[in-house]
């Protein structure tokens, strides 16, 4: 501990900053703007231009204003890469521009931006040539121009050598489409660029000084760096002592996770031994032979697959009981074992819930010829999946009190795995076709080679991205942040699809998809919120009970996480009367 405590004396010493970020004597706070109902994430622009060591001269007006408009369009940009959206709604963004108004008097007290600026709601809410979303950016730009911006500006834009190609195809783009004067428009391509075509988004450095003239760089560098030399000694020494000592005790707990591994992974013919042993002491649990397995689905037979994935075949079988069940047979597994086999048995058998699928075993074993075999075995469900009644041709469509159950199950299924089970479970996987339904209907929730298990103390975890595309929250898809709001989402597209009978990515064209999240906020956002349900279904519910689905949809597929409501809030909005507000 001595050596940590000289190392964080010496950086102070030698790396506190000269420049103090104050205003007249008071210091200037960090506020968490992301608190704000404002969708806006102005924390973005803070370091570029409050806390940068080169922050502008507020005495030149015509240049602090420009300087303010590009805070806006990158902020505007990491906007877009969230949502796919270049506008809002009005009353967002009036509180967005006041957001942004308290953020610029912690510096300019003096400094309003409506009157010295001429900035208005509008700067956030009016589109430029109809231009709300990325789809629709993208239909007016030639394909090979859009081909030509992603090339050219899809790496750092940290240099000018790779910072003036970009600028060169946007400036075209500029001139070619969006030359009109009306909201922002000139902005429109660097916003583009920055939120979608460029790989480290509009946050870095980078990208902030090429496309929005943000420098973040500090002008005291040549300091900074005397200041590192003299102090290299010292700290470096204390470090490689740290250093040393900690490769050597990663090392040896490596080696020792290793043997463990080694040891656990000694397979015999039935298998066993794998990393299953945790849970085999279930007695809940039967540990089918492969024979069982076999005689079950006809030896595997192709007429008995009732379902394919990338991780191989589901086939319907019936045990020597007559029981009907179904058989997850994973493929490509190895001698040691599959770890996406192992967790998923321990998920499950840590579960039970009416809304989530039945467990009755497993089936592990070596054959000869056959290789490694890992089998889940589970209830057959009758009326096989969701996505088959929503999006299949032979398949009786749904009513609305079907869908409604089906609806309110799969609420109610989550909500276990949130709150219910222990550790929490998050799905990351929730979508149609892994809702199965049994011959009344009552959903399932099942395949859980995805799910996560929680700690205590979580609030969120960074993980490697897995999931559906369309069904994948966006602060999962673009950061990998993982809360059990990203099952929120999920849940909401499913909602949405069972109210619309329109499938999570919408095919318009050969070349052209457009997300349902997008087409429904849309269609709510002009008003038209009974548009977003399929009048085909029968017996739909009164309008206010409808128009609670819709907004409660919405609400659970919203782009920022913490407007979502909770799973245990979405069934009590659900089985109750309580407003979705």
């Amino acid at each position: 501990m001595p050596a940590f405590h000289f190392i964080l004396l010496a950086l102070s010493l030698c790396f506190s900053s000269p420049i103090s970020l104050v205003t007249g004597d008071h210091e200037i706070p960090h506020r968490n703007l992301a608190d704000s109902i404002c969708p806006l994430d102005f924390t973005v622009v803070r370091k570029f231009i409050f806390d940068s060591p080169r922050r502008p001269s507020f005495l030149d007006v015509p240049r602090k204003c420009q300087t303010l408009l590009q805070g806006i369009r990158l902020v505007r940009s990491n906007y877009l890469r969230v949502t796919r959206n270049f506008s809002l709604s009005p009353i967002p963004s009036k509180v967005c521009l006041d957001v942004y108004q308290k953020l610029v008097n912690e510096l300019v007290p003096w400094l309003d931006i409506r009157s010295t600026c001429a900035f208005d709601a509008t700067l956030l809410s009016k589109s430029c040539n109809n231009i709300t979303t990325r789809f629709q950016f993208e239909g007016l730009i030639s394909k090979p121009e859009l081909q030509e911006v992603n090339h050219l500006c899809n790496r750092s834009l940290d240099e000018d050598s790779s910072c003036t190609p970009c600028q060169g195809t946007l400036y075209s783009i500029y001139q070619s489409y969006f030359i009109e004067n009306a909201s922002d428009c000139s902005g429109y391509p660097f916003i583009y660029a920055g939120a979608l075509a460029n790989r480290e988004g509009p946050a870095d450095s980078g990208t902030a000084k090429c496309l929005f003239s943000l420098d973040y760089t500090s002008t005291n560098a040549n300091n900074w760096k005397k200041k590192a030399i003299l102090c290299a000694t010292p700290i470096g020494a204390a470090l490689g002592l740290i250093m040393t000592v900690m490769v050597i005790w990663f090392s040896w707990r490596r080696k020792q996770k290793w043997k463990r591994r080694h040891n656990s992974v000694a397979l015999n013919e039935t298998g066993a031994g794998f990393g299953i042993e945790t849970i085999s002491g279930d007695s809940s649990l039967v540990m089918f032979t492969f024979e069982e397995i076999k005689k079950a689905t006809k030896n595997f037979s192709r007429e008995n697959i009732v379902g394919k994935g990338g991780y191989g075949n589901v086939y319907k079988g019936i045990l020597e009981d007559g029981s009907e069940v179904a058989l997850k047979r994973f493929k490509n597994c190895s001698a040691a074992g599959d770890a996406t086999f192992a967790h998923e048995v321990e998920v499950i058998a840590s579960i039970n819930h009416v809304n989530l699928v039945p467990f009755r075993g497993y089936c592990t074993a070596t054959v000869p010829m056959e290789g490694h075999q890992r089998i889940i075995v589970c209830d057959l469900m009758q009326n096989g999946s969701l996505y088959d009644h929503l999006f299949g041709s032979e398949v009786t469509k749904l009513s609305w009190p079907i869908r409604q159950k089906i609806a309110i199950g799969v609420a109610r299924g989550l909500a276990y795995l949130h709150y219910g089970a222990q550790p929490a479970i998050i799905h990351r996987d929730v979508k149609a076709s892994n809702i199965l339904l049994d011959d009344t209907f009552e959903p399932k929730l099942a395949d859980f080679g995805l799910a996560k298990f929680t700690p205590d103390d979580f609030s969120h975890m960074s993980t490697r991205v897995a999931g559906t595309l369309g069904y994948v929250a966006p602060e999962y898809a673009l950061y990998g942040q993982l809360t059990e709001r990203s099952d929120v989402y999920s849940f909401g597209v499913v909602l949405l699809e069972l109210l619309s009978s329109k499938q999570a990515v919408i095919s318009i064209n050969d070349h052209h998809t457009l997300l349902l999240t997008d087409w429904a906020w849309s269609l709510v956002e002009e008003g038209r919120l009974f548009d977003v349900i399929d009048k085909n279904v029968l017996e739909l519910g009164p309008p206010e009970v409808m128009e609670k689905y819709v907004l409660l949809a919405i609400l659970s597929c919203h782009s920022q996480l913490y407007a979502r409501p909770t799973m245990d809030q979405i069934v009590r909005i659900l089985e109750t009367d309580i407003p979705v507000y």
